[in-house]
């Protein structure tokens, strides 16, 4: 034992023995242990202090104060964002897998203050040797994004400079100017200083030309890792100079990108303009304005009848997939693609890419088109795509909110699972999941960085749904939320509102798999068809626009009409479950008791499942009970009965008659519960 630590434990002792009596004192409110020596958790006098309300960072009060965002859930009457519109020129070279192109970006500051800097998006630093990553592995070291040129309002950017307003100055001197300068180029997060501040409610231009390699190989982990296929596929993302959103919480997001958390992007028109080999089809974010200069005059008549029918149609089949015949005749050409009121573009393009079409019917809206794109000797997995995007398209158009861009397209590739606007990169495996994208986040703008499971986990959620619908049976949410009672405790699970981009090993289970239990706990409380409804609701309020967890929370209580605080509290900002039990059941007459026990912090309602024999006296209804045949019925008290600090409730059943042979708690399973086998209690010699 070395000197330090022998007066580490001589403080302890000392610590431990000063404050025994204390704690013997306060028993059993504050102690570790309650008298009878037995934890908190399973002795009935040691209360349950349980939060009812959720806690507001800064961020969230400072934009109720300021008006753009407040109680009722809605965007406020004075809420705003930018928004970036870029015109790119780009041309991609495959012998060198480079990508090289220029933008011009015109960011419209809607804030009501000025912009004395500009944070820019480099993601395709993260392929850079000494960029920062998280679990992600690049299929290979990069240069990254090689930025050359940037100009604000037409004055030069110092891509070398320091920024900011030089060294120290002596007290009462003039301070020296501004520099119009740029530091972090290196890495994911730059940020440019400007000489000049850009006005409130005003825009500026931004000019930018760079370059970036596309990495490729067997040796990736993580998607967008690999963005090519040898020198023959190309499946560009996040491949341009980009605008960090600057909003109402934090003002600019300077998030770094470590590769598993995603996006939080701006919106805005996109007008871009790709150069490729001929015989390449491209595809990707955006309505294709030049089909004359780049498809045969065969390819835009097949193409005129792709919303007649459900049918499938090839525009360029497998056999004239990798021909010059694939395309217009041309050594190059140029594919010219707009998209308006989108959060990022993405796109593909491959020396031999089948293209297949077929159509979804948009209640509201009406038909649009469904691409395909595909290496031929990946038609097997592309042969039920169509029908499975066209069924994701109208089913989530009918849950949430009709699908608002006039295209989608699958897109053949190594990054098999991704979404961006119009586009999914996904074969008919994941079809149905990065469909669900298209709403959150692609219409919806949360901010995934932070909040990853207000997307991925929104879309886990509905994929349930959207499943059970393809198969014509009801949706399996029962065991979903008593799941996460197998989760809970593990000291690696990040709480939902810890920021996703830092959730370590466990970023998958926080981002995707926690709120489909969430959401199923829910819909035990309120109606499933109600949690629907109201995110339904939500979803057309923050349309095009960014929500946090707060605009979520206060939505849902309104739109359901319940202070339901207290069940945000524990599913968000905890990793707490319920853990109930059935701890006894007496009968007296004809009624009986059953002790219910709730060993964990979240509470919930008690729900149990109560089965007569078939042969007795007629059952008497009770109020708070619904019967679900002759002989079972399913009896509820609402989760205040243990607002009082109780672990235990008495739950007494009074039907009039004796004869309960079995009794359930939370028969749906839908409260989290680390030991469901205690759930279960049945009459003696039943």
């Amino acid at each position: 034992m070395t000197r330090w630590t022998a007066l580490a434990a001589t403080l302890f002792a000392f610590v431990l023995l000063t404050l025994t009596p204390i704690v013997a004192q306060n028993q059993p409110v504050g102690a570790a242990l309650a008298q009878d020596g037995k934890p908190g958790w399973e002795t009935p006098s040691v209360p349950r202090a349980i939060r009812r309300d959720v806690p507001l960072t800064n961020s969230i009060r400072s934009a109720f104060a300021a008006g753009t965002r407040d109680m009722t859930g809605r965007p406020g009457p004075k809420y705003w964002q930018l928004q970036t519109d870029y015109t790119i020129i780009a041309r991609l070279d495959p012998e060198t897998a480079t990508i090289t192109g220029t933008e011009s970006v015109a960011l419209h500051n809607n804030s009501p203050q000025e912009l004395a800097e500009i944070v820019m998006r480099l993601d395709h630093n993260i392929y850079r040797p000494l960029a920062q990553r998280g679990a992600s592995v690049p299929a290979e070291n990069t240069d990254g994004m090689v930025v050359t040129a940037i100009a604000v309002n037409g004055e030069t950017v110092d891509l070398k400079a320091a920024p900011g307003r030089g060294g120290p100055r002596a007290p009462g001197a003039a301070p020296t100017q501004r520099r119009l300068a740029v530091v972090g180029l290196d890495q994911t997060s730059a940020r440019i200083t400007l000489a000049t501040p850009i006005p409130a409610k005003a825009t500026a231009t931004l000019e930018i030309a760079w370059h970036t390699k596309l990495p490729g190989g067997p040796n990736s982990r993580g998607h967008r890792m690999a963005q090519r296929i040898d020198d023959v596929l190309f499946q560009p993302t996040q491949w341009y100079p980009r605008i960090a959103v600057f909003d109402d919480l934090r003002g600019w997001d300077r998030s770094v990108y470590l590769g598993p958390a995603e996006f939080y992007n701006n919106f805005g028109r996109f007008d871009v303009t790709l150069d490729v080999p001929g015989g390449w089809v491209v595809s990707g974010t955006g309505v294709l304005q030049n089909p004359a200069e780049v498809l045969t005059a065969r390819e835009r008549e097949r193409l005129s009848h792709v919303l007649e029918s459900d049918d499938t149609i090839a525009i360029v089949t497998e056999e004239e997939a990798g021909t010059q015949n694939a395309t217009a005749p041309g050594a190059r050409l140029r594919w010219h693609l707009v998209a308006d009121m989108v959060n990022d573009f993405a796109w593909a393009t491959a020396k031999s890419y089948a293209w297949k079409a077929t159509r979804a019917t948009i209640p509201g809206s009406g038909p649009v088109p469904i691409y395909m794109v595909y290496q031929p000797e990946h038609a097997k997995a592309y042969a039920n795509a169509g029908p499975i995007g066209r069924h994701a398209l109208e089913f989530y158009s009918k849950l949430w909110a009709p699908y608002p861009f006039p295209q989608l397209t699958m897109q053949d590739g190594p990054s098999l699972g991704m979404e961006y606007p119009m586009v999914i990169n996904s074969n008919q495996g994941a079809a149905d999941h990065e469909t669900g994208h298209q709403w959150w986040p692609m219409m919806v703008g949360t901010n995934e960085t932070w909040y990853g499971w207000m997307d991925e986990g929104f879309d886990e959620y509905m994929n349930i749904l959207s499943d059970a619908d393809a198969t014509g049976t009801a949706p399996k949410l029962g065991g979903v939320g008593q799941s996460y009672g197998q989760v809970s405790g593990n000291e690696e699970e990040a709480p939902l509102m810890w920021p996703a981009n830092y959730a370590g090993n466990m970023y998958g289970y926080q981002a995707y798999f926690k709120a489909p239990p969430m959401l199923a706990m829910l819909g035990a409380i309120v109606g499933d068809a109600e949690v629907q409804r109201a995110m339904s609701e939500y979803a057309k309020a923050w349309s095009f626009k960014h929500p946090s967890p707060w605009d979520f929370i206060f939505f849902m209580n309104s739109a359901l009409k319940q202070d339901l605080n207290w069940f945000w509290y524990y599913w968000l900002w905890t990793t707490e479950s319920v853990d109930g039990s059935i701890e006894n059941v007496a009968t007296a007459g004809s009624r009986t008791t059953v002790t219910v026990r709730q060993a964990g912090q979240m509470p919930s309602p008690v729900v149990l499942k109560v089965r007569f024999a078939a042969d007795g006296p007629v059952i008497k209804p009770m109020p708070n009970a619904r019967m679900i045949d002759a002989t079972t019925a399913i009896v509820t008290w609402p989760v205040d009965v243990w607002f009082s600090g109780s672990r235990t409730f008495a739950a007494v059943l009074d039907f009039g008659r004796r004869g309960i042979t079995a009794i359930t708690l939370d028969p749906d399973g839908r409260f989290p519960d680390r030991n469901p086998s205690d759930n279960a209690w049945k009459a003696p010699g039943k």
